[in-house]
């Protein structure tokens, strides 16, 4: 079931040679796929901090939101076809 001690050795000797040669990837495509991996990593922690910022941002500031309007006024929305006029 387990690996025996010369399997053991065999990929340790590898993977310690691959760190002494500066080459932990085996081709380009490995190259190409670790560094689509980190720029979907970086793209989700940066969206991730736009999201923090925004909710700190909203809960904090008490400026009036000029968008809206007083609840007591309702302005009419859309607006009128005037071509169904007789």
């Amino acid at each position: 079931m387990g690996l025996s001690t010369e399997e053991l050795e065999a990929t340790a000797q590898e993977v310690l040679g691959r760190l002494r040669s500066h080459q932990q990837f085996q081709s380009s495509w490995d190259t190409a796929a670790f560094i689509v991996f980190l720029t979907f990593v970086g793209t989700v922690i940066f969206l991730l901090l736009v999201v923090l910022v925004h909710c700190c941002c909203s809960c904090c500031c008490t400026s009036p939101r000029p968008w809206r309007e007083s609840a007591g006024k309702e302005r009419p929305k859309g607006m009128d076809n005037l071509a169904l006029e007789p």
